[in-house]
């Protein structure tokens, strides 16, 4: 049995009775059709249950109405929370998605993901790659000369286009005076891999809120709950006053309860524990977690509506930057007073 044959603009024509260009009209949302018209063919449209062709209307405006974006590491929470946040503004702004992965993202060839994304024909890129080592060594006079407009995601300000960043360093200080404020003065850090620009700030943070520290009260660990629960142990042989812990993300948090509940360390009542990202999960760890906001799903659908407003005003970029404050989420796990 053969598929009907999709329905053509002809034929809508043929029965509103009028011409190709006035049902394009229509579809368009042209002020030049008459009300009587424009009911009439939206009539036959809905009757027939016409869907223009989108390649068609491309080639016409000349866009794709597609972006293109360039990520990594999609097995880690941020990136994946991003991503979350560009899909959902480019669904409702009418993009779809060209989806580049970085492997890995500290040796990325920048020229060929870009080469490949423009051979799409995208009408502009998300550059979303998180910042490890040196994945930032893309050539800056490449990303400045693209034909299409590119917004990027990322963990520092850039100088060279329209960045969306997040104050992780402001949020490791905000973490870190919470603890102070309840009354904890013995603060370990339980990090992420000092690769990451991010895990760099946030302990940079915990340093500006302590001003005085020991290495001894830090422990880098991989961003896995595995690796919050032996920096735990570890913290606790090399710092045994510690009475408090910041750690970097939530999923090294819930390693480090675990570990705390084994060793029948009581919390908060002898150790605070406040985690970084505020995943959905942190409401339900025992003790619900302390944790901080910092607005990824947001970071990525300003991106989106930023690169978007670029293309409908087809201006030229401008190096502004955008940066998100993070946010204290108190909850049990640190709470003393």
């Amino acid at each position: 049995m053969s598929l009907p044959r999709p329905i053509t603009i002809r034929q809508v024509a043929h029965e509103a009775g009028v011409s190709t260009q006035t049902v394009s009209r229509v579809l368009n949302d042209r002020p030049d059709v008459a009300p009587e018209t424009r009911q009439r063919v939206q009539q036959v449209i809905d009757r027939l249950g016409y869907k223009p062709s989108a390649i068609a209307r491309s080639l016409i405006r000349r866009r794709s109405q597609s972006l293109g974006v360039v990520i990594a590491e999609l097995g880690q929470y941020g990136p994946v929370r991003r991503l979350v946040g560009i899909e959902q503004a480019a669904n409702e702004l009418g993009y779809s998605l060209h989806l580049s992965l970085a492997h890995p993202p500290e040796d990325i060839n920048g020229d060929q993901i870009l080469d490949e994304l423009l051979s799409w024909h995208v009408d502009g890129i998300v550059w979303a790659v998180t910042e490890i080592g040196d994945s930032r060594s893309w050539k800056q006079d490449k990303m400045t000369q693209l034909p299409v407009p590119i917004v990027f995601i990322s963990e520092q300000t850039l100088s060279f286009g329209p960045t969306i960043s997040i104050d992780n360093r402001g949020g490791g200080a905000l973490a870190t005076r919470h603890l102070l404020a309840q009354g904890y003065r013995h603060i370990g850090l339980i990090g992420g891999p000092q690769l990451w620009v991010a895990a760099r700030q946030r302990r940079l943070g915990w340093q500006d809120a302590l001003q005085k520290f020991e290495n001894r009260q830090i422990f880098e660990g991989d961003w896995s709950a595995e690796s919050g629960e032996r920096g735990l142990h570890q913290l606790l042989n090399t710092f045994p006053e510690m009475d408090a812990v910041f750690v970097c993300n939530d999923q090294m948090a819930l390693g480090v309860l675990q570990a705390a509940h084994q060793l029948g360390i009581r919390i908060p009542q002898d150790l605070g524990v406040i985690g970084y990202d505020n995943m959905p999960e942190a409401n339900y760890f025992y003790p619900p977690l302390t944790t901080v906001r910092h607005g990824l799903s947001e970071q990525g659908r300003l991106a989106v509506e930023q690169l978007v407003r670029i293309l409908e005003t087809d201006s030229q970029p401008a190096p502004e930057i955008t940066i998100l404050k993070p946010q204290l989420v108190v909850r049990k796990s640190s709470e003393m007073n």
